[in-house]
């Protein structure tokens, strides 16, 4: 009976966090799908990766607001609709997630695991051999709760999505990829330093103070030998 009230006071705190979030409130307001778009907008903002005109691949894509952030910033200035979430779309952008995804006008999505050959296989066929600007994977597993586990299924996504990375992004391309601190981090953020000429940690004011997510940006590619 205490764990079923326990559960309910947690359940209860995460609604009153959420309900009050100004980022959550700042999503419904600017029509963004989930909080998560003002992550990539805050990276977006301090290193300038993305630009109208790009081929950009975003990975781990539902529910859609980091699509959404991009499908924006692709939106025609000139056409006087910066920033519009239909019309137009000035550069081409892919999305992968194993969840749905509620489509969005310009964007081509791809529904499976990003783990599975076949999957892979499916977006190396509609990149089509062109370089890629950007990949950005806000990819995560489901956690188990178990550290060892879990950073283990993290390490292997991130692992995944640097490969992709390495035989697609044009010379001077950029990744932005979802890790957490803790066991195995170390070993990531020295995975970047091999595979990119720039490497930098950023946690977004965006993030909750209580995640330990942050997101490594790796940018121009070393010559792999």
């Amino acid at each position: 009976m205490k764990i079923k009230t326990k559960s309910k006071k947690v359940n209860k705190a995460w609604l009153h966090d959420h309900l009050t979030d100004p980022y959550v409130k700042l999503a419904q307001k600017e029509g963004y799908r989930a909080r998560a778009a003002y992550k990539l907008k805050e990276i977006d903002e301090e290193l300038h990766l993305l630009k109208p005109g790009q081929l950009v691949v975003d990975l781990g894509a539902a529910p859609g607001a980091w699509s959404q952030y991009v499908r924006r910033k692709f939106a025609p200035k000139e056409a006087g609709v910066g920033g519009a979430a239909v019309g137009e779309l000035n550069g081409t952008l892919i999305a992968l997630d194993l969840l749905d995804f509620e489509p969005i006008e310009g964007v081509r999505f791809i529904q499976g695991d990003f783990r599975e050959d076949e999957v892979l296989q499916q977006l190396r066929d509609v990149v089509g051999g062109r370089p890629v600007d950007v990949v950005i994977s806000d990819m995560a597993p489901n956690l188990s709760g178990i550290e060892s586990s879990d950073s283990a299924r993290v390490a292997h996504l991130v692992e995944l999505a640097v490969e992709f990375a390495q035989n697609h992004l044009r010379p001077d391309g950029a990744l932005v990829c979802k890790v957490f601190h803790g066991s195995g981090y170390s070993q990531l953020v020295e995975l970047f330093k091999r595979s990119f000429r720039v490497v930098k940690p950023i946690k977004p004011k965006a993030s909750r103070d209580k995640s330990s997510e942050t997101f490594l940006v790796g940018r121009g590619l070393k010559l792999q030998a």
